[in-house]
């Protein structure tokens, strides 16, 4: 079973997703970091040189092109953003299942004091609220899953509600 982690940038994707791949024994998926590795540049280079739009198309690709089947053992973490390629995610629930890590505004904002800089498609036309608002309905609408986090949340209770939600469902 392959489990792919949706939210925003600051939710604790990558986070809980490492720390579960190392529980359940799976292999670790950063897309960002295949991006990255595919530009030559990082998520905020690649928007600066290229536009939202090419970020937008090479995490696309990028999730389009992974040998995924149903019984691959993968923790897959995509960015943010991949939840506006309806075909990226219509791939990905065919392939695993999606979790949603709904974490309030609040805490986003807490954590993410570098959004300007962080690689974030969107936030030069959108604040981070309205991006915030606009990719929570694209997260639900996508989510088998979803798992509401707070400020005290500690990543090994949030990789373990995940497992069981996942695995007794």
């Amino acid at each position: 079973m392959n489990i792919t982690i949706i939210g925003m940038a600051g939710a604790g994707k990558s986070t809980i997703g490492k720390s579960m791949a190392k529980k359940l024994g799976y292999r670790f998926i950063d897309i960002d970091k295949l991006v990255e590795k595919k530009s030559d540049k990082n998520l905020q280079e690649l928007i600066d040189t290229h536009g939202d739009n090419a970020l937008l198309e090479l995490e696309e690709q990028t999730v389009l092109e992974l040998r995924l089947n149903t019984e691959d053992e993968c923790i897959i973490s995509p960015g943010g953003s991949i939840v506006y390629s309806d075909s990226a995610m219509e791939f990905l629930d065919k392939y695993s299942t999606i979790v949603f890590l709904d974490v309030s505004f609040d805490v986003i904002t807490k954590r993410l004091s570098n959004s300007a800089t962080r690689g974030m498609v969107g936030i030069k036309n959108k604040s981070l609220e309205d991006l915030f608002r606009e990719r929570r309905k694209l997260y639900n609408k996508y989510a088998n899953i979803t798992v509401k986090l707070n400020k005290h949340n500690r990543v090994s209770e949030t990789v373990n509600k995940i497992i069981k939600l996942c695995f007794n469902s």
